[in-house]
């Protein structure tokens, strides 16, 4: 595995970046560009299991299966990957599962004068390294826009 890592400052408090990021209607948002439609079932709060899913075209649901492994309100929020769902049928066990079974995904806020800087720092494999590498700063700057009211362009 290998971790890669992300940031932006974006010019709003902390709590905007908060609720703008883990926001339902805002996190469809920023993380559409990943895959359109992609949306959460769960909670943030620690420990929570968290579904992060988008349609497959045919009617099912398809996306992660994860729990929150820390939450510090306002200032970071780690979730760590347990699974798949394929076919709206969570799979937490299969030989495929457990290569990639517990990568974590971590978001840090920093705060300094009105402005806070997000930072991503996530577990990945080489199969998914290229796709993060092309996505993830252009996801960063549509949460950037998105927090600051401005259209992203």
């Amino acid at each position: 595995m290998e971790k890669l890592t992300f940031s932006i400052v974006i010019n709003a408090p902390k709590e905007k970046v908060w609720d703008t990021m883990l926001g339902a209607d805002t996190y469809k948002k920023w993380t559409a560009v990943f895959m359109p439609g992609s949306y959460f079932e769960g909670d943030w709060s620690q420990g929570s299991k968290i579904l992060f899913l988008a349609p497959d075209g045919k009617g099912n649901k398809s996306g992660m299966v994860s729990r929150i492994k820390e939450n510090r309100l306002h200032e970071f929020i780690s979730i760590e990957h347990l699974g798949f769902v394929e076919n709206g049928k969570e799979d937490t066990t299969s030989e495929a599962v457990q290569s990639w079974a517990g990568n974590l995904e971590n978001y840090t806020l920093l705060e300094k004068d009105g402005s806070t800087k997000v930072l991503v720092e996530l577990d990945t494999d080489e199969e998914r390294k290229e796709m993060f590498d092309s996505t993830w700063n252009d996801a960063l700057n549509i949460l950037k826009s998105i927090t600051e009211d401005k259209t992203p362009s």
